[in-house]
């Protein structure tokens, strides 16, 4: 049975203020999805961007000022953000502490199949 251990999971380059680290990896035995874990510092998050799969923010602590399409709206921890494929989502942490979330998509390596329309792509995925 397969165990992440998160002690020793190696933190992925992300954006400035925002931390992130994978859960699943390639070489684990997962074969279609993707969960990681991020802890974001106020005024940090995503810009505008889609993906070509379902996404699930679930935000463990803090807040979250998220937008999907033209929505925005402030959301608190014990809530799940369900974003369907090629709708414009962004987020950012609203504060006044550190915003934990686990994302998690249907498919692995979500980001190849991903489209900025604001912003750079995490520094992950510049290389």
């Amino acid at each position: 049975m397969p165990i992440v251990d998160h002690n020793n999971t190696p933190e992925t380059p992300w954006r400035p203020n925002y931390r992130k680290w994978d859960i699943t990896r390639e070489g684990d035995g997962t074969t279609s999805s993707s969960v990681a874990y991020s802890v974001i510092g106020v005024g940090a998050g995503a810009p505008l961007h889609t993906h070509e799969s379902d996404e699930f923010i679930v935000i463990l602590e803090g807040t979250a000022e998220a937008r999907l399409g033209d929505d925005v709206r402030k959301v608190g921890a014990e809530h799940t953000l369900v974003i369907p494929p090629n709708v414009p989502h962004a987020f950012t942490n609203a504060g006044p502490g550190d915003l934990k979330i686990i994302s998690f998509f249907p498919v692995q390596d979500p980001f190849k199949h991903t489209t900025f329309l604001e912003g750079e792509p995490p520094e992950a995925h510049r290389r």
